[in-house]
């Protein structure tokens, strides 16, 4: 349970965001086993920022950038526990579903 990362393309390998940090990442999600996403800043066309470590997002999402150096793509794997629990995102995010996200970490602030 928890967060699992796969990298996709390699980032800088040096340069990690820091609590308090603002990060800017291109995303795609979907819920497990499924193909089509129901989220993704391609379609808005514009960038998802937060503070990093401090809250303003799922904690799975915090502890997933965290781990990514700048310019790495990864999927994210978020279990219940780390995404939206028991609770999920009525008419989005169906109760304890596991969330698979496609993450470019493109800046640091």
């Amino acid at each position: 349970m928890g967060v699992t990362l796969k990298k996709i393309v390699e980032g800088d390998g040096k340069t990690y965001p820091k609590k308090g940090q603002i990060v800017t990442v291109d995303y795609t999600a979907r819920l497990e086993g499924a193909a089509e996403p129901f989220d993704s800043t391609k379609r808005r066309e514009k960038d998802f920022k937060f503070r990093l470590r401090t809250g303003e997002v799922i904690p799975g999402w915090d502890e997933g950038v965290a781990q990514m150096s700048l310019q790495e793509r990864s999927e994210i794997t978020l279990t219940p526990d780390v995404a939206y629990g028991g609770r999920g995102f009525p008419g989005l995010i169906p109760p304890h579903t596991t969330i698979v996200f496609e993450v470019w970490l493109k800046a640091l602030a």
